[in-house]
């Protein structure tokens, strides 16, 4: 909670608020590709589209990007660092699950794929982490 006259949601100076709001943007940019380009979306995934309804699965990673990136545009105006941080530290979970699914299906055979899912895992965790650090800052021993 905030005290009674303090703005809620990320100091729109500080810049981890402008790479919550960069990281809101591209999921749902990726969300949006998902949902209506689901073919190419499934080749940057790096698992190919099945044909008839098994494409649904790419919809459904395309609403999962695109409620993703909603939820982090509504903290970042919204809520804490805490909250923001804690969020993007748990969502690690989704790129960390989509490295073992590509793994799984495709091996070693495409590591740029590997490389693309562990690499957003690794923007999620540190920017987590950055915030969270923050979050220390304006809250010595209490709760906000």
């Amino acid at each position: 909670m905030t005290k009674h006259g303090e703005g809620s949601g990320l100091p729109l100076h500080e810049p981890s608020t402008w790479l919550v709001i960069a990281l809101a943007g591209v999921f749902v940019l990726l969300g949006v590709l998902f949902i209506f380009a689901p073919r190419p979306a499934a080749a940057l995934f790096g698992i190919a589209a099945p044909e008839d309804p098994g494409l649904s699965y790419v919809s459904a990673i395309g609403l999962r990007d695109l409620a993703f990136g909603a939820y982090l545009a509504a903290l970042s105006r919204l809520s804490t660092r805490r909250a923001v941080g804690t969020v993007l530290g748990l969502t690690v979970l989704i790129p960390a699950g989509d490295v073992v699914l590509v793994l799984l299906e495709r091996g070693f055979e495409s590591p740029k794929h590997l490389l693309l899912h562990a690499g957003s895992g690794l923007v999620m965790a540190v920017s987590s982490f950055w915030l969270l650090a923050q979050s220390s800052h304006d809250n010595k021993g209490g709760f906000s």
